[in-house]
């Protein structure tokens, strides 16, 4: 019988997914939605990339974009957002490509990207849906159809979907907001529980909405 799990936020954190993954043994017939934020402030944002590539050639996955990978995006296309990138722990996932990383262009670290790499980032999901469930990055504005959703909000929003109805006919599975421990209303599903802050590293299998978590 197929499994469905959702995994939260990992930015960098290699040892917890291996450990998360070990853990739910997923098999051929699952389903694993990642729900975006790979990248960023953890040390191993490569070999996190790497792994989920080759993770996804053995199990069905479904990669979501977060608002570290749209950064990360608008950092190799223009190079403009280098402060705000560098800021938000981008510097990491630079240092994770090319060294050294403090002064290369944006053209620089494009190039250092692994043709796999660059099909990987290209291939993400601003949101899924299933029978039950709706998957995305951040949230959505309440009330509105997601077809209808402005994109920032599906990767940026924070309290004005966390603190109010969702108002959807399913509930929402999301990330990019941390919590102490997985953020369970009945509309709403939070499972970034901070694993790059010394957290864990959250999955949630659906429908029975069981928890696995990693601390390594």
């Amino acid at each position: 019988m197929s499994r469905t799990f959702a995994i939260g936020d990992i930015h960098g954190c290699l040892g917890k997914l291996e450990d998360l993954i070990a853990t739910i043994e997923p098999e051929k017939n699952d389903l694993i939605i990642f729900l975006g934020d790979y990248i960023d402030r953890g040390p191993q944002v490569k070999e996190v990339i790497d792994f989920l590539i080759d993770l996804a050639t053995r199990i069905p996955c479904i990669f979501l974009r977060g608002n570290h990978e749209d950064m990360f995006f608008e950092f190799l296309e223009f190079g403009t957002n280098r402060t705000m990138f560098f800021a938000n722990g981008g510097l990491k996932t630079i240092d994770s490509y090319i060294r050294p990383s403090s002064f290369v262009s944006h053209d620089q670290v494009a190039q250092a990207l692994p043709e796999a790499h660059r099909d990987f980032y290209a291939s993400m999901k601003w949101y899924h849906e299933d029978q039950g469930y709706i998957y995305v990055h951040a949230g959505m504005k309440p009330g509105i159809s997601m077809q209808m959703q402005d994109r920032r909000d599906m990767i940026w929003i924070r309290d004005d979907f966390i603190f109010s109805p969702a108002s959807m006919d399913k509930k929402v599975v999301f990330g990019h907001t941390p919590f102490a421990r997985p953020f369970v209303k009945p509309d709403k599903l939070g499972i970034d529980t901070g694993a790059v802050y010394g957290g864990c590293l959250t999955a949630v299998e659906l429908p029975q909405e069981t928890f696995i978590q990693s601390y390594r």
